[in-house]
């Protein structure tokens, strides 16, 4: 193995499917159900987190009791909410061609969602992903998800490659800290909602628009023939 060939971690949610918009209006279809009233936009500020975590800072925010059973409730809620909209989700442009030209070239790569595996499973099916061949890192597998580094080392561990040679690609802010916090660079999307300044505060190297953006400049990022 080539210590120094590059690796690419990639988030899910916004950065491979575009599927952010969904999960913004499942947490806010669940938290209606439990009786909680929080605008849109606010959500969406924190989506790319764990919902463990993305459940204690929205209670937070709100005054409102943190107790294991509310914030248990709240991810079921969620992710029946999601389920009733993920048929719709699609792969974002260039996504599958991105993933196939790593794989054709024999770059190694591999995803690390926030997302439990119930919810992540019918979105790799849709983005044609095989978790039985390609190492997928989900929430179930990790201590602690995003901004820890836990899942984008998993990640690396999967893939048998140093985390110090890999690329993360996330959409969001809590993917870049993350990526710091492990030790990788830090590629930025635009495709999850998140300002390119934004990115580049929470420590992205390179910003694109989209998965077929990064594509047409992946030699930029080492991802060469």
């Amino acid at each position: 193995m080539d210590q120094h060939q590059v690796s690419f971690l990639f988030d899910l949610d916004g950065t491979l499917v575009d599927s952010v918009y969904e999960h913004v209006l499942a947490w806010h279809d669940a938290l209606e159900a439990d009786g909680i009233e929080l605008s849109v936009w606010r959500i969406h500020r924190k989506i790319g987190m764990s919902g463990g975590l993305f459940t204690n800072m929205l209670l937070r925010e709100t005054g409102l009791a943190i107790e294991p059973q509310r914030i248990e409730r709240l991810r079921q809620l969620h992710a029946e909410a999601y389920h009733r909209r993920s048929g719709n989700i699609r792969p974002l442009p260039g996504a599958r061609q991105l993933l196939s030209y790593l794989t054709e070239t024999g770059i190694p790569w591999a995803i690390a969602t926030s997302g439990r595996v119930e919810t992540a499973g019918p979105v790799l099916k849709n983005l044609g992903v095989d978790s039985g061949t390609v190492p997928v890192i989900t929430r179930d597998k990790v201590k602690h998800a995003k901004p820890d580094p836990d899942l984008f080392l998993a990640a690396a561990d999967a893939l048998g490659h140093p985390i110090g040679s890999a690329c993360v690609v996330g959409d969001s802010i809590w993917d870049m800290l993350a990526a710091r916090r492990a030790g990788a660079l830090g590629v930025g999307l635009l495709s999850g909602g998140y300002g390119e300044d934004e990115l580049y505060r929470a420590s992205a190297y390179r910003v694109y628009e989209d998965p077929a953006d990064l594509l047409k400049h992946i030699d930029e990022v080492g991802g060469r023939r």
